[in-house]
């Protein structure tokens, strides 16, 4: 479905926006079964170990990615879990420990058996937004949505 559009709207915000070919439902469970995270998170190149995922308000999630590069430990906290609608997470990444992010993921039906997600960033800093801007985000983003994109499509 090609690639995310990603703007900065406020001083300490990432706002993202991807339409998928595929049913809110399937969206939804791609983002929250732990073996279907596993196969696109990353990028679907690396090796993904879900360590946690406990999706509901309080639960924790880890996931670890095993590349060419090393190792990569990310990790949060679900603050809110509406189901097919909306997750509310803490994000960190093992890199930068301390340095917490808040996403907010909104799950639209387009009506037409697509879905668009949109996740909203909140950093503490704007320094901090700009870091994760220049880390090369976009480019992991947007491989993890196309193998979302093959996921999907498999699953159809």
């Amino acid at each position: 479905m090609g690639e995310a559009t990603i703007t900065t709207p406020a001083e300490r915000e990432i706002h993202i926006e991807r339409v998928f070919d595929a049913p809110l439902a399937r969206v939804w469970q791609a983002y929250t079964d732990p073996e279907l995270i596993a196969q696109w998170w990353g990028g679907g190149d690396e090796k993904v170990i879900v360590e946690r995922m406990e999706v509901e308000r309080g639960g924790h999630w880890r996931f670890v990615v095993h590349g060419p590069e090393g190792t990569d430990g990310f990790e949060g906290r679900y603050r809110e879990v509406t189901p097919q609608e909306r997750v509310v997470q803490t994000f960190e990444w093992d890199g930068m420990p301390g340095h917490v992010a808040v996403e907010t993921a909104t799950f639209t039906d387009l009506g037409d058996g697509r879905t668009k997600v949109t996740t909203t960033s909140l950093f503490h800093t704007a320094e901090e937004r700009d870091g994760m801007l220049s880390s090369g985000m976009e480019i992991g983003l947007n491989a993890s949505y196309a193998a979302l994109d093959a996921l999907l499509a498999r699953q159809s």
